[in-house]
């Protein structure tokens, strides 16, 4: 099961949390209620997810996230914000640099929070998971079927834009500009596709002081639109990626709104917004699917964590010899940006970018000479880190040989996978000549 650990002093909300966590029978809940636990057990197990009370007069919630992003790889997962304030700005102010998976009121736990956690059981492989980026990386996609809910929709667009910022494949503007346009048109499938809300009666519902989302939960009692879903897809590769939303309504006329000069006013503005942030908007014939593309950033770099900001960068060019087979190994390098492709005995290995965060870890750990050559291509910025900067660095900051160690293993687990696969083929190979030698 996977662990949640949850800060909060509040033993109803507590209470409430474990009862739907041992519902999943998914997710594990670990109740926390200070500042020094707190970050003790993030740096330790670094979880996947983690929950906040913020309303906790308690326990002082800034503080830990001041913590957290002071520091990228306490990042690590996402966010769930729980508050019981009326107007939900001051929480979205304070978690908007932080990786925010979902924002519930506290008296709507009981009905958000086992949704929250279905979606997350069911789209655990978008969840990001640092050290298994680079067999990610090769290409991923996935489809969500979400519920017609504005808190499904945010959910579902949290993971997306959370996962590819932690990827380092677009930058926190990118992130924040992607997440404006899926969710415009993800609230546009269930507002305008599948609840069929005109803008005229949209316009004068916002006359009025009504809120959008309350307009969406009217149009709800009718189980005929409750039923009705949004399909949202994406493929992601190391260059670009590609979205996907349709919905179960009867679409609209795109050509005359996209034609349309855009007029300020209390909404309307989505579309050519989107058509701003994202590349190759295009609908279907009916009006009711819409796909676009965004391009990631080139040679992604990595966020410097605090503990190595004072040790100085180095570049290397095209073809510049980063470490060399056979030499003494007393240092390792922090990838910031660009790649290189290592080399064994003369022959092509594989590459490292930022995703593989270090290079030359394990001969450095174990002590041993460089088992391969490491040559820069193109440019490269790497920080080089000697034995006993990193122990010193271990010694103030443990979680990092935690890190690190998690990363071996999770490399190793690869290496593992990769020979067995390797071994399976020659013995069906071996197996397919035997065969052919009887007959």
């Amino acid at each position: 099961m996977t662990r949640i650990p949850i800060v909060s002093t509040d033993e109803e909300l507590n209470r409430s949390i474990g009862k739907v966590c041992a519902e999943s029978l998914a997710f594990s809940p670990i109740v926390l209620s200070d500042v020094q636990s707190v970050i003790e057990y993030l740096k330790y197990e670094l979880p996947e997810l983690k929950i906040f009370y913020f309303s906790d007069r308690a326990v002082n919630v800034p503080a830990i996230l001041d913590i957290i992003q002071q520091d990228p790889w306490l990042h690590y997962g996402g966010i769930i914000a729980i508050h019981d304030k009326p107007d939900e700005k001051e929480i979205l102010e304070k978690i908007r640099n932080t990786n925010v998976v979902a924002v519930i009121r506290k008296a709507e736990v009981s009905s958000n929070f086992p949704r929250l956690l279905r979606i997350l059981k069911q789209n655990k492989q978008i969840l990001f998971q640092r050290g298994i980026q680079t067999y990610l990386l090769k290409g991923i996609a996935g489809s969500f079927i979400i519920d017609n809910d504005p808190f499904d929709i945010t959910v579902h667009c949290n993971l997306v834009t959370n996962y590819l910022y932690n990827a380092n494949l677009i930058t926190k503007d990118g992130k924040e500009k992607l997440h404006v346009a899926l969710m415009e048109m993800l609230i546009n499938a269930i507002e305008h596709g599948n609840c069929r809300i005109s803008f005229d009666e949209k316009t004068a519902w916002l006359e009025k002081g009504g809120d959008i989302m309350s307009l969406v939960k009217e149009k709800n009692r009718d189980p005929a639109i409750a039923a009705k879903h949004v399909f949202f897809s994406y493929s992601i590769a190391p260059e670009g990626s590609r979205f996907t939303i349709s919905d179960e309504g009867e679409g609209f006329d795109w050509r005359a709104r996209l034609e349309k000069k855009a007029e300020i006013g209390l909404h309307g503005m989505g579309i050519k917004m989107t058509e701003i942030y994202v590349r190759n908007i295009g609908y279907n014939e009916k009006g009711n699917e819409v796909s676009f593309e965004i391009q990631h950033q080139a040679n992604s770099s990595n966020v410097i964590p605090e503990i190595f900001t004072h040790q100085g960068e180095t570049v290397f060019h095209e073809g510049d010899i980063v470490v060399r087979e056979g030499e003494e190994s007393d240092f390792l390098y922090y990838i910031v940006s660009g790649k290189v492709y290592v080399y064994s005995k003369g022959r092509y290995v594989s590459r490292l970018t930022p995703d593989d965060i270090f290079i030359g870890e394990m001969s450095f750990l174990l002590s041993n000479k460089r088992s391969a050559t490491i040559v820069a291509k193109g440019d490269c910025v790497l920080i080089k880190i000697s034995k006993n900067d990193f122990v010193n660095l271990i010694k103030q900051n443990p979680h990092y040989g935690i890190f690190l160690a998690r990363l071996l293993a999770q490399r190793l687990s690869r290496l593992n996978q990769r020979t067995a696969k390797l071994n399976e083929e020659n013995q069906k190979l071996k197996a397919s000549l035997e065969t052919k030698t009887q007959a």
